[in-house]
């Protein structure tokens, strides 16, 4: 509980933030391609960082990595609003706050796997997981409207805030009394031969291999999509907090997704939810008939709908069968496959939204979307998909508290 609580009031700064970001760049510079680069700047350290923040999480106290992560974006934030105030504002010092604060989140996340898996037995971490989607769904929801309304406040406020939930985020790992991972040597061996004990795990799972590069590429569709609705609504006239509604209905679909993943996980193989998620992105291709910022909304809601889901099963399954020893590192390499092409999603669309149509942008994505679809489907790993069965016979490792 202390976890998730921590863990949503950070999550709510942040998602206030996603909407802050390109709106304050849009109002510096009215350049959608410049708006797309600080979002790219944004994502751009997890696949910088990924492998060096597994390493450190595998090597250190997960738990002092966190709130020294939380401490960074903190300070990075909290700069960006006083810099807001006093007037002074260029978009490379958005460009650099981003960048900074992006490189924070790397590090925590990498580190936060180890810190589920130690406080929830193997079977229950499907579950656990969904838990966390649900938990993020509901930020989606009810924090863009918000975060549209504290940047009419001030262009400063959703930043102010974001800072005070990553100190709450830290206070909260703080009054957390159970060790985020289990008692280890320390490993003399190279950097390169860490990471690439990490890498040699991963590759060896066939499914965790596939489920990498497959939703991996996936990660270019969906940050690209909520960018292009940011701006499509800019140029339809639509102010910041309704922009922030139409993301919290792709929140709401998150949500229901979330909330109905265990009645998922009973009737439907894995594969079977692998595919649904795949398969809807689909809806896309309905803007290419109606180009209106409401149709490009309702065509991803589905997709927010299946993506927990399919996260529930894949991260679950994944956090599960790695040793505790190689999480940190699994975690870095499927997320440096998974996350290197999701800062190319807003800087393309940015690109392609300032030389040709919304119209075609979005042609582009959905086609991308469709050839991960086909890739999916015919994909032996995907099809020869485990089952969840066989975490019943994995040893807990979690902690009681002490």
């Amino acid at each position: 509980m202390l976890l998730q609580v921590g863990q949503m009031l950070s999550a709510a700064g942040g998602q206030s933030t996603s909407i802050a970001y390109p709106l304050l760049v849009l109002a510096v510079s009215h350049s959608p391609a410049q708006a797309g680069l600080v979002t790219f700047a944004r994502l751009t350290p997890f696949a910088l960082f990924g492998l060096l923040a597994g390493v450190a999480a595998d090597r250190w106290s997960r738990k002092r990595l966190m709130i020294a992560a939380d401490g960074l974006r903190a300070l990075a934030v909290g700069s960006l609003a006083a810099t807001i105030l006093l007037g002074h504002l260029a978009v490379w010092e958005i460009l650099l706050v981003a960048f900074v604060e992006g490189t924070g989140s790397a590090f925590f996340g990498t580190a936060q796997t180890g810190a589920l898996r130690a406080v929830v037995p193997p079977r229950q971490l499907p579950a656990a997981v969904g838990a966390e989607e649900a938990r993020r769904a509901t930020v989606r929801l009810g924090v863009p409207p918000v975060g549209g309304m504290l940047f009419g406040l001030g262009r400063w406020v959703p930043f102010a805030a974001d800072a005070v939930s990553y100190v709450c985020s830290s206070l909260s790992l703080l009054a957390m009394r159970t060790p985020f991972q289990e008692t280890r040597e320390t490993d003399p061996s190279p950097l390169r031969a860490q990471i690439a004990e990490g890498f040699r795990f991963l590759w060896d799972q066939p499914f965790l291999r596939a489920c990498a590069f497959l939703y991996g590429l996936g990660n270019f569709l969906m940050p690209g999509m909520l960018f292009m609705i940011v701006v499509v609504g800019r140029r339809e006239h639509l102010s910041g907090g309704e922009i922030g509604a139409l993301l919290a209905l792709f929140g709401a679909g998150t949500l229901v997704g979330s909330l109905a993943s265990p009645l998922f996980r009973r009737v439907l193989s894995i594969r079977a939810i692998l595919l649904l998620e795949l398969w809807t992105w689909l809806g896309s291709w309905l803007f290419l008939v109606w180009p209106n910022v409401y149709v490009l909304t309702a065509a991803i809601v589905p997709f927010g709908i299946a993506a927990p889901v399919t996260d529930s099963v894949v991260v679950g399954y994944r956090v599960a069968m790695t040793p505790d020893r190689l999480l940190g590192r699994v975690e870095s390499v499927r997320s440096n496959i998974s996350l290197l092409i999701a800062p190319l999603g807003p800087l393309v669309a940015g690109l392609l939204l300032s030389s040709v149509s919304a119209r075609t942008t979005v042609g582009v994505f959905a086609t991308f979307g469709l050839a991960l679809a086909l890739w999916g489907t015919l994909s032996p790993s995907i099809r020869k998909a485990p089952s969840l069965d066989e975490l019943d016979d994995l040893p807990s490792i979690a902690s009681p508290a002490v």
